[in-house]
């Protein structure tokens, strides 16, 4: 479904640059922009949440952390692979906006459950349903902001997308990583601090889900008629993979959604393993592991609207092969890094948050161009699963090779990755290019000749 990027239907909607589909109004994409602030942000503050756990809940040592976040992990990423496809052929059948308010509500119980647990087994499990709002939650994002821009402007929508997406991690990350610290200096155990600060991140889920239901656009995407059967739909994910640029599309899922969970995973668990190393608290552990995390994500805040504009301007598998090449840069670069708390690490840090920035917005966008509207939600449902089996894989190894070989291993391992799916993204270029803008093709022909 590659089309033209550079046609725009003037007489629909438009808020600020971005041109809208018929249908989409200017509330519904405020609404949309409201819940990807948010929606990013929660999901990530399940890591410093867990290593709060594990060390003042559970009492467990450091030295065991990678290997359980890693099992954590696993579970999440088993019940996402469960459910997504189920969530995309549903989206496709009732709509998008009662799946992704169902996410919020989700997530909003399993953080409520979180602090509570007492034991790995009790934790994984509050860990399951917290996954399941992720999958119907993150799911749905990528979908609907799939849904309601022109494709001419897709680069530009993912961006403000990915702009929003980062102040919400970095809003949600620093004031959930001053909390513990805050209710513990108002006289309260660390153990309840930690509570506290969670039910602050659920009472956010349930105003984002107040806000997306009475904000997003109703009904199905659509109409009865032309909606397909739900085997169909299960089958349109697959059968989509025959377009080489979809099948790219996953493939950059596979890695790129490795490159976030990797990032939000280790690397804060690998600042508060040093901070504990150092003597600090757990509170002050806990924060400066946070600060490492907010850089990256500042240098991807800054980097989105770069890549959007990008992505809009060039070939959009010229777009996303160069975008995993900025991802392996960015993820190798950690073999350097001795102590992560240093300043001399932040500039690797912000060149991690680029590359992951880079290699998430790249595969999103050409989804979002290739998937047929009225199979939408099931083929960036298959996206998602493929999302969900490459965190599966990269964490499952990347725990073990914290613990085992050193806490920068997990990052080169993924690092690797991206620079492999480079050759995949030349070779679909060569061969199934789709539309190319005349400016790049006379480039080409310049280069390598014409045709």
């Amino acid at each position: 479904m590659s089309t033209s990027q550079t046609d725009i239907d003037q007489t629909q909607a438009k808020l600020g640059p971005i041109w809208l589909q018929p249908g989409v109004s200017k509330s519904h994409c405020l609404a949309l922009f409201f819940g990807s602030f948010f929606t990013i942000g929660i999901l990530t503050v399940v890591s410093a949440a867990t290593t709060y756990i594990l060390w003042e809940n559970l009492n467990i040592p450091s030295s065991e952390w990678g290997t359980i976040t890693g099992n954590l992990a696993f579970w999440t990423e088993i019940t996402q692979i469960l459910l997504f496809g189920a969530i995309g052929v549903a989206a496709d059948k009732v709509g998008r906006r009662p799946i992704y308010v169902a996410g919020m509500l989700a997530f909003a119980l399993g953080y409520g459950l979180y602090p509570f647990a007492e034991s790995l087994e009790q934790l994984t499990l509050f860990r399951v349903i917290y996954a399941a709002g992720l999958a119907c939650s993150t799911g749905m994002l990528a979908t609907v902001a799939a849904d309601y821009p022109q494709n001419a402007i897709r680069g530009k929508m993912i961006a403000i997308i990915g702009v929003l997406n980062g102040l919400g991690v970095v809003t949600l990350n620093a004031v959930y990583g001053r909390l513990p610290s805050i209710f513990v200096d108002a006289g309260v155990d660390s153990v309840t601090a930690g509570r506290y600060a969670l039910f602050v991140v659920v009472g956010i889920c349930l105003l984002v889900a107040l806000v997306l239901r009475l904000g997003l656009k109703p009904g199905a995407p659509v109409s009865h008629e032309e909606s397909k059967s739900s085997i169909e739909l299960a089958r349109a994910g697959f059968k989509q993979a025959k377009n080489p640029r979809i099948a790219l599309a996953y493939a950059s899922a596979f890695v790129a959604r490795s490159d976030v969970v990797i990032l939000g995973t280790f690397l804060m668990a690998w600042g508060v393993s040093t901070g504990q190393a150092m003597g600090l608290t757990v509170a002050e552990a806990t924060q400066k592991g946070t600060i490492i995390f907010v850089i990256t994500q500042s240098s991807a805040l800054v980097f989105s609207p770069i890549i959007g504009f990008f992505m809009d301007k060039v070939n959009r598998i010229t777009g996303v092969t160069f975008c995993m090449f900025l991802g392996g840069i960015g993820f190798t670069l950690p073999a350097l890094i001795d102590n992560p708390l240093e300043s001399a690490a932040i500039p690797i840090f912000i060149v991690m948050g680029i590359g992951q920035i880079s290699a998430f917005l790249g595969g999103t966008i050409l989804i979002g161009q290739e998937a047929p509207k009225s199979e939408r939600g099931s083929v960036v449902g298959m996206f998602n699963v493929f999302g969900a089996v490459g965190i599966l894989v990269a964490t499952g190894i990347g725990g073990r090779m914290f613990d085992q070989i050193g806490p920068a291993a997990p990052f080169v391992l993924i690092g690797m990755a991206n620079f492999l799916l480079v050759f995949a993204g030349l070779y679909v270029r060569k061969k199934a290019p789709g539309f190319v803008p005349e400016a790049e093709q006379r480039l080409v022909n310049k280069v390598f000749g014409s045709r």
